[in-house]
């Protein structure tokens, strides 16, 4: 959750992932394209998260857009926690002599990095996985989405004033940079049930000087769908469906639920239809929970049947994508890509690497 990225934001305020409205209609459009796929040979339908996926034991390179050697050295020293949970390295591009990391510019076209850090866009956000090196996520017009110019990880206002819990924050963007969703969203989790999405009967829509839907002279509160849709998030419906409201996915792999994780947000009180909700958060929100890492082993274990079983995964989802498709279609259309043909070069650089 941010903070201080506004003069009038309050300690209090809870500001959410935002990511801009045409990279979701993209994510949006992938998804459907997913589960139009054929299941595969063991009857399972696949998910966002075989294509978000990195390679176990690979390396993802990291580069920074702006900021000091001594914030990127602390953001990489904070993110070092994921790496020695899961059989996965985070290159950062540090030069010993120097004291230097990797950079990017807006004006790249080819990849300096698989994930590209900001910190001058509001908010603290990232695309999932390997979204950030997809070219098709996001407007080629925009400066966030999976091309070489764009932002994928924003740490906004860190160069200014950072949050007590910066080093949580790191942990939880770059967790989402590995391809882990938000814990409130987990299925198996209680969130979608004790959340308040509506307003108390009665309630009187009322804002303060700044826009913030606040508690009516009545005492009666807004409900989550109001609450942010004023200041300091300014969402709509559709949106707080998207980043809240769990969403049935047979392929999906869920684990239990993690009150503990540094992926699940500290919501304030409304948020919750009780006291003692059973989605509000037990830890810290610094360190990564024993789920957390359970979670990062799964998807970045060290045995050779984990990479095996990747590797099998992109075959089978490969095989789906070319019986649902013919050649034809793979091939762009007046010099564009389609999802069918952006996943089939992922999977081809996998299966060659």
């Amino acid at each position: 959750m941010a903070q201080n990225e506004f003069p009038e934001l309050r300690e209090d305020d809870v500001v959410l992932d935002d990511l801009p409205d045409s990279l979701l209609a993209s994510l949006e459009v992938r998804k459907r394209f997913l589960k139009s796929l054929p299941p595969d040979s063991g009857g399972l339908e696949f998910n966002v998260q075989d294509l978000q996926r990195w390679r176990p034991g690979g390396t993802v390179k990291v580069a920074f857009l702006g900021g000091s050697s001594d914030l990127h050295r602390e953001i990489a020293e904070a993110a070092g926690a994921i790496v020695e949970a899961c059989n996965i390295t985070l290159d950062f591009g540090e030069d010993e002599q120097t004291g230097t990391f990797r950079t990017w510019s807006e004006s790249d076209d080819e990849y300096q990095a698989d994930i590209r850090v900001s910190f001058d866009k509001s908010g603290f956000w990232s695309l999932v996985g390997t979204d950030s090196i997809d070219p098709l996520i996001g407007s080629p017009s925009g400066d966030v989405g999976g091309r070489p110019f764009q932002r994928s990880l924003n740490l906004g206002g860190f160069t200014v004033r950072r949050p007590l819990n910066w080093r949580g924050v790191v942990r939880h963007e770059f967790l989402h940079a590995m391809a882990f969703s938000h814990e409130h969203q987990n299925l198996r989790g209680p969130c979608s049930e004790a959340f308040r999405w509506e307003d108390d009967f009665g309630y009187e829509p009322t804002q303060d000087n700044n826009g913030r839907f606040i508690t009516d002279s009545q005492g009666r509160r807004p409900g989550i769908y109001t609450y942010l849709a004023g200041f300091p998030n300014g969402w709509s419906r559709a949106k707080v469906d998207h980043n809240l409201r769990t969403e049935e996915d047979t392929g999906a792999v869920v684990g239990p639920f993690d009150a503990a994780s540094v992926m699940l947000y500290r919501f304030p009180a409304l948020f919750y239809r009780t006291e003692d909700s059973p989605c509000a958060p037990t830890g810290d929100g610094i360190e990564l929970s024993d789920g957390d890492i359970r979670g990062l082993r799964l998807l970045y274990g060290d045995r050779p049947e984990d990479l095996d079983n990747f590797i099998e995964r992109n075959r089978d989802l490969a095989r789906a994508i070319e019986a649902a498709s013919p050649p034809s279609s793979l091939e762009s259309a007046g010099g564009g890509s389609s999802y069918a043909e952006s996943a089939m070069k992922r999977i081809d650089n996998i299966l060659n690497e």
